[in-house]
């Protein structure tokens, strides 16, 4: 009654479903039609349209039916599959009722046949003892064979043997194992029948370790004595993992096993390659100040030599699946870490910190070692932890770094001690290729950071550039010794100007070895570093160079002015007027002297030679403002100027020559200019005389007119009075290519007190 309910109620639903779709269709067909009779003359296509979609009908009827027929073929399969797993279910419930039954009628009879079990097991045993008869009778002789086998060096005809004694023994005691896991005192009987088989397995084991312990020079000798002990190591193997699945099944494990001999090889190669690596070091710093540099290349070449031989000899000894070379590549790189982490925490010296590190960092990585053309594609160092960790390594860097600093700082000061004395000689520095003076101190010095830079490039470029900005900042403190030094020999000479005999030669040695200075630094960067921009450490080296050298250039002219002191101070007086030779004196003097000058290098040769000329005129214009005489009579002046006229000449000629005919004029006319003054015969123009002499000058102040105007000796206090004011109420135009002649150019006190002092403006 229920199904035709819901029957009758599934039926309904379906008509009010078909009535809903047949009024969609009907909507969608009028809004198709509406949409294709648009237009009147789409009235005639009707029958054309009506046609058209007959044949829409009747292709979708068509796939309808096709889709419909396949669905109800699937649907007949279905039914068919599901009627034929109702009857295999059917059979399955039947067979297991049968099982059932005939399990529960079985039970008693399991329980009667315990005996006939019991009987088995001891049929097992008995068998396995029967097997093993002959063994357990002859395991003395057996023992005593394979003794002699190992001693023979027979590895594998040993292990056959011994293989024979464990597995029997091992069967007997598994046996008894199942039979009564408790009964200790038959398991102690099978073990006391069989205690000379363990220390056999360990007698077998040692010749394998002694083998395994020379294999880099069995290999090469006898490469089937290293195979026959990995054959033994791989059965051992095999044994141990049968051994433990039947532990996971049974429980029972047999006396010594696992073994784990493939483990116990590796360990012996560890310790092999360790001794290697360690039994290199033959020498102490004691017997061998280059201990070091030996030590890492004796251990380069067995390194080398033996993973050689491991590639192109021993792989082949090994199975695939051991991975050989990999294997002792990692221990060899290991134990290399660890012995030179050992080497790292000594007290180290400068010289062996640069050998160690230029050996982890370069040699290691070289073609001489791991990047040998053999080894290279094995040997991936960029997979393996480096040698000496970072901080070792900075460590050690750090260290180098204070005792370089250290040592730098000695050998700078010997090297300055050294080119003291050699200041002190009788006989002139050596001259360079040019003539010019030198000695040997730069030479020294930059050979001294050649070395040390060389040694740092080995390591890596940030350790040279650090080494390099070192050496620059130890320059700089070393220059201004060396400037002290020079300042303690002037004033060392100055005590004794006949000591040291040959001073102007060594002078002009130290100015120009700053100019070496300067070009060995530039050198030196270039060289060794990528940074091209000049750095606060340079600047303040030029610096201290320059001063060096204008130092020396004044200490020299300070020289020669001390031997034309008596002459200069002729010039402007009596004696001179009536015809001393002060001139021609200063002239010879400053020309011998400028002979050797000669002999500095550019551009301090040029300065001296500008300040020469600069300090001679200032010296004579100085004996012009300090009223060494007055002049009586117009034949007084006239001779006075004409003389003046002559020496500015002899000055401008002197120092054509000097300057390799550069301009030296613009000095010498201040000499003519003032004599001028001094030849002017009609007072009445002096004013504009004067006012000439300002025009060229302007940095000649009021003084300096009152100092020449005493000098003239014809002009009375009135006049000077009348100039001073006239000059200072019309102010004379000043030439803007002027250059500063009388600015450092005091008058004596006396001078200026005929009038008030002021500057012309």
């Amino acid at each position: 009654m229920h199904c035709r309910l819901r029957s009758r109620i599934f039926q309904s639903g379906s008509a009010v479903a078909m009535e809903e779709t047949d009024r969609e269709a009907v909507a969608t067909a009028v809004q198709r039609v509406a949409g294709m009779l648009q237009r009147p003359d789409q009235l005639d296509k009707v029958e054309q349209y009506r046609r058209r979609e007959a044949r829409k009908k009747a292709s979708v009827e068509a796939r309808l039916k096709a889709a419909i027929q396949s669905q109800l073929d699937g649907v007949r399969t279905g039914l068919s599959q599901l009627h034929n797993a109702l009857g295999d279910v059917k059979d399955i419930q039947s067979s297991l009722a049968d099982v059932s039954k005939d399990w529960r009628q079985s039970i008693n009879t399991i329980e009667n046949l315990k005996d006939v079990k019991d009987v088995v097991v001891q049929h097992s045993q008995l068998a396995s003892a029967m097997e093993n008869l002959k063994i357990i009778f002859s395991v003395p002789e057996i023992v005593m064979e394979t003794q002699d086998l190992i001693e023979q060096a027979e590895m594998l005809q040993a292990h056959r043997k011994l293989m024979d004694l464990e597995c029997s023994r091992d069967d007997l005691m598994y046996e008894q194992y199942r039979v009564d896991s408790q009964n200790t005192r038959d398991m102690g009987l099978i073990q006391d029948h069989f205690k000379r088989v363990l220390p056999l397995s360990e007698e077998l084991a040692k010749q394998l370790w002694m083998v395994l312990q020379r294999s880099v020079v069995t290999v090469r000798r006898d490469p089937t004595m290293l195979v026959s002990a990995v054959r033994v190591i791989e059965r051992e193997e095999k044994i141990d993992r049968r051994m433990l699945d039947r532990q996971r099944q049974t429980g029972f494990i047999p006396l010594g096993r696992p073994k784990e001999w493939k483990k116990k090889m590796l360990e012996v190669l560890e310790r092999t390659v360790s001794t290697r690596i360690e039994g290199a070091q033959a020498e102490t710093r004691e017997l061998d100040k280059m201990w070091l540099v030996r030590l890492l290349e004796i251990t380069r070449r067995n390194v080398l030599d033996d993973l050689l031989v491991v590639k192109n000899l021993m792989v082949q000894c090994f199975p695939p699946h051991y991975n050989t070379f990999q294997v002792l590549f990692d221990l060899y790189h290991r134990s290399l870490s660890s012995r030179l982490q050992e080497l790292a925490t000594e007290d180290l010296e400068a010289n062996e910190i640069v050998s160690l590190l230029t050996w982890v960092l370069n040699t290691y990585k070289s073609t001489e070692m791991m990047g040998h053309p053999e080894l290279f594609i094995e040997c991936d160092i960029s997979q393996q932890e480096p040698l000496l960790p970072r901080t070792v390594v900075d460590d050690l860097l750090s260290k180098y770094i204070q005792t370089f600093t250290s040592n730098i700082t000695g050998w700078l000061r010997k090297a300055l001690e050294t080119d003291k004395k050699d200041w002190q000689k009788e006989t002139e520095p050596e001259a360079d290729q040019d003539g010019y003076y030198q000695t040997s101190l730069p030479a020294i010095v930059f050979q001294m950071f050649e070395q040390n830079l060389q040694v740092a490039a080995q390591i890596d470029e940030s350790f040279k550039e650090q080494v390099l900005l070192l050496c620059l900042k130890q320059m700089n403190s070393f220059l201004y010794r060396y400037r002290e030094e020079a300042v303690a020999y002037k004033e060392d000479h100055l005590k004794d100007r006949q000591l040291p005999q040959c001073y102007v030669q060594y002078m002009i040695a130290i100015i120009n070895n700053c100019q070496t200075f300067k070009v060995s630094i530039n050198s030196l960067k270039k060289k060794y570093s990528k940074k091209m921009e000049p750095t606060q450490n340079d600047a303040a080296i030029e610096k201290t160079l320059d001063g060096v050298a204008k130092d020396g250039c004044q200490f020299l002219l300070d020289e020669v002015f001390m031997d034309l002191e008596q002459h200069l101070n002729e010039l402007l007086t009596r004696k001179w007027l009536t015809g001393s030779n002060a001139v021609d004196t200063i002239c010879v003097t400053v020309e011998d002297y400028f002979s050797d000058f000669a002999r500095i290098k550019k551009p301090y040769n040029e300065e001296m030679t500008s300040k020469a000329h600069r300090r001679v005129v200032m010296e004579y214009l100085k004996s012009v403002m300090q009223k060494r005489i007055s002049f009586r009579n117009a034949d007084e002046r006239k001779e006075g100027a004409d003389r003046m006229n002559k020496e500015a000449e002899q000055f401008k000629f002197l120092f054509r020559k000097l300057s390799a005919g550069g301009e030296s004029d613009h000095l010498c006319d201040s000499i003519a200019a003032i004599a001028e003054v001094f030849r002017l015969t009609d007072p009445t123009l002096l004013y504009l005389e004067v006012s000439t002499l300002v025009s060229k000058y302007p940095d000649i102040r009021e003084e300096h007119i009152v100092a020449l105007l005493a000098v003239r000796g014809d002009a009375s206090r009135d006049m000077r009075q009348m100039i001073i004011e006239t000059l200072n109420q019309n102010k004379p135009s000043v030439n803007i290519n002027s250059r500063p002649v009388f600015g450092d150019i005091a008058v004596p006190v006396s001078m200026t007190s005929m009038t008030v002092p002021k500057l012309l403006k």
